[in-house]
């Protein structure tokens, strides 16, 4: 079974790695609700606790799904974490963000009705809303959390001036950010300030969007990620050169490219959750053995010079996006 950490200083009991649910909902093309189902019970059955969702993702499609999954699993036994703000319109299209006081109110109605659940263990607000002082967003929450729709307080992608404002509020259990081998900016001051805080990060990305997999970097005919900067033309080519450096390591170690990459972001301490982002039961199995995985300081060494920090081409969001990121201040 999988090991368990706690999510923040004196926080919940959870796994030591979650499940991220986001692409059962074609965000990354066409999936199977057959075989997500399948894969969340995989995981459930593996020892994964966390399951993490967003109301936006497939525009409530991706909570439904979990609630079909619920129907087979106590909800004592699991751990759900749901992202709101994101807005969208009928075609799919991002068209703006919303984390007003009434909006942590109404999106979190509707959650708690799409998932057929009297709770959700901890919320989050997928990006911080520039219209509206980070402060109200938590208020709002911490009034939910004392009502008991909400039991634990989150934030995503936001940078750590923001997280300080934020915690001094209510206390905030967990940052749910990018973080893998080609996307280290967390490093420089998101992540000593969230240690110094006590919040864990639930890392998402950890196989930069399938680079650091040998069966995904590289891209079909029509491939929704084509938009990404690092998977366009000289940006790709540069960074598979990356994915043979770590390729050649895996080979040496009998294991995959995917299974270091997972098992690096495991070794970055107690505190760092890997989110296995996977709608199909054959890569979640990948991604757990590669929870087994004891990396030495050689092994760390090697990884790293395989794959150095800040040599991944491309930026990880289209500019305009990165430009809106809190987290990239």
């Amino acid at each position: 079974m999988i090991e368990t950490t706690t999510l923040g200083r004196g926080g919940p009991v959870v796994s030591r790695a979650g499940l991220g649910l986001m692409g059962m909902s074609g965000i990354y093309g066409q999936a199977d609700d057959r075989e997500s189902l399948a894969t969340i019970h995989a995981a459930v059955d593996a020892g994964i606790t966390l399951l993490d969702t967003g109301d936006f993702y497939g525009m409530g499609h991706n909570e439904l799904l979990l609630r079909d999954a619920l129907r087979d699993i106590p909800r004592e036994s699991v751990f759900i974490q749901v992202k709101f703000g994101g807005q969208r319109d009928p075609s799919g299209a991002f068209v703006g963000h919303d984390a007003s006081p009434n909006a942590v109110r109404n999106s979190l109605a509707y959650t708690l009705t799409r998932l057929g659940t009297d709770y959700v263990d901890l919320y989050q607000p997928a990006r911080l809303d520039p219209r509206v002082p980070i402060e109200e967003t938590v208020g709002a929450i911490a009034e939910m959390i004392k009502a008991g729709y909400v039991r634990y307080l989150g934030l995503s992608e936001m940078g750590a001036d923001t997280i300080r404002r934020a915690h001094a509020v209510h206390p905030v259990a967990a940052l749910q950010i990018e973080y893998s081998l080609m996307s280290r900016g967390i490093e420089a001051r998101i992540l000593p300030a969230v240690r110094e805080l006590g919040i864990s990060v639930t890392a998402y990305g950890i196989l930069s969007r399938g680079l650091l997999s040998s069966g995904t970097a590289r891209l079909a005919p029509g491939d929704p990620r084509a938009r990404f900067p690092r998977f366009s033309d000289e940006n790709h080519e540069r960074n598979l050169e990356l994915l043979a450096g770590l390729e050649a390591i895996a080979d040496d170690r009998g294991v995959t490219a995917a299974q270091l990459a997972i098992a690096w972001v495991a070794s970055r301490g107690d505190d760092i959750i890997p989110l296995i982002g996977t709608k199909r039961r054959d890569r979640l199995a990948e991604a757990l053995q590669a929870l087994d995985l004891t990396l030495s300081t050689d092994d760390l060494a090697a990884i790293e010079a395989a794959v150095p920090a800040g040599a991944v081409a491309g930026d990880r969001y289209e500019a305009s996006q990165v430009a809106a990121l809190d987290s990239e201040r």
